[in-house]
């Protein structure tokens, strides 16, 4: 079996409909290109359909919480890069901490916690991961040091200044 990645990494393009009139991505669509970008990559490096997987077994992932800081402007038509990590889990949790660059990594954009929760759709209710998804989640953890959102963003700061 290949090494699973930990940080997972694609481009994408600041679309018109996503900007305001000042053609900056405007904040609630920086939530959309997150959940795209993990979406995207959910398959592409781990072979996890979220949505196949809920057709099927009627079981899926629903957002819990999101803590998003906005630290520079994403531009129309800029390309930017987009990380993600699951940060921690638990049998019927899942966090994952996203970043936005510009497209060279200079200087970055945003960044936001995502809680997920484990949800059977036919229930109606939280349950808990399988075996098989418990130990792709133990091979792909990439903790961070941070114990809160405001801790991390604390540790980021020298990157910022650094690359402003």
């Amino acid at each position: 079996m290949n090494q699973l990645l930990k940080i997972l990494q694609s481009k994408t393009k600041i679309r018109f409909q996503d900007c305001d009139p000042f053609n900056h991505l405007n904040n609630g669509s920086y939530i959309n290109y997150f959940m795209n970008h993990r979406e995207d990559v959910l398959i592409e490096h781990y072979d996890i359909d979220i949505y196949k997987m809920a057709k099927q077994q009627g079981k899926s992932w629903v957002s819990s919480s999101n803590q998003i800081a906005y630290l520079k402007p994403a531009f129309l038509m800029e390309i930017v890069v987009l990380e993600s990590q699951l940060i921690r889990f638990t049998e019927s949790e899942l966090h994952v901490e996203m970043r936005m660059y510009n497209e060279d990594k200079s200087h970055l954009k945003a960044i936001i916690w995502c809680g997920f929760v484990h949800f059977n759709l036919l229930k109606q209710k939280r349950d808990i991961h399988t075996e098989d998804l418990m130990q792709l989640f133990e091979n792909i953890n990439n903790p961070v040091s941070a114990f809160t959102f405001e801790e991390r963003l604390t540790q980021m700061k020298p990157n910022l200044i650094k690359n402003s």
